[in-house]
């Protein structure tokens, strides 16, 4: 359970307190203790009280109405619309698209950005979803399949993705123009993929990956290898890549002066 406010609980403790320690006080000034006594007894009683008893019992009774502000916060950060990136072959003829967005619409989910990419068989669509809280991965994917989407991939994502990927490539140029050696961070930002380098570049060519390798060619180092696992690159991101490569080499290899 959440950690409820201190001003609850106070509360909470005096409700559950207040009733034993005047039972308790009303049965020792009763006696014929010494004051010294009756004092030592009280303190001591009040003190077990406290820590055995009051807070323990009011955890217990008071449960929903100390929680309760808490839970409600919960309750509006689950429900709370949450952004997903998805991609999906459809066939390319009229009414796919307009199926699988009423696939979606089942979910109450709204698609707020959509890149299409030609490839064999059809067409590469890549989405960016707001979905309702409640709504997970394997729910998506059954509404991607129930569209007629084919091989459909879903991922959690942030705001980030969307910004238009043309001018994030267009911000990573003029970051390249003004240091050419800064190619290989600038496209594992705009992929948002891990570099492989040395042995590892070697061994990630040689063993199949399902479109998640990507290397770019360099004419100073040779070929960069970037790596994104499980989220394979689209032929966009391809020649966006490619494109900032050839940037990068003609600038390294510009006469000085100019």
């Amino acid at each position: 359970m959440p950690e409820p406010t201190k001003t609850r609980l106070t509360l909470a403790n005096i409700a559950v307190m207040l009733p034993i320690e005047l039972l308790v006080h009303a049965a020792v000034v009763g006696t014929h203790l010494p004051y010294v006594a009756k004092v030592l007894v009280l303190t001591m009683t009040a003190t077990i009280l406290v820590i055995w008893v009051a807070e323990p019992s009011a955890a217990r009774m008071l449960r929903g109405w100390l929680h309760a502000p808490a839970l409600r916060h919960r309750k509006r950060l689950v429900a709370a619309p949450a952004l997903w990136r998805a991609r999906t072959i459809l066939k390319d003829k009229p009414g796919s698209l307009q199926k699988l967005t009423q696939a979606m619409a089942g979910l109450d989910t709204n698609i707020l950005s959509i890149h299409v990419h030609p490839v064999a068989g059809g067409v590469l669509d890549e989405f960016v979803l707001s979905a309702p809280g409640e709504v997970r991965e394997p729910d998506l994917l059954r509404a991607l399949r129930a569209g007629g989407g084919a091989d459909p991939h879903v991922w959690p994502t942030t705001a980030l993705a969307m910004a238009d990927g043309q001018t994030g490539a267009l911000s990573l140029a003029a970051r390249i123009a003004a240091s050419p050696e800064e190619l290989p961070l600038a496209v594992a930002e705009l992929l948002r993929a891990r570099i492989i380098t040395g042995q590892a570049s070697g061994s990630a060519e040689a063993t199949p990956a399902n479109g998640t390798v990507l290397k770019i060619p360099t004419a100073w180092h040779g070929p960069i290898t970037f790596f994104r696992p499980g989220e394979p690159f689209t032929p966009a991101e391809s020649a966006r890549a490619h494109r900032l490569a050839e940037l990068a080499e003609i600038l390294a290899h510009r006469p000085a002066g100019l």
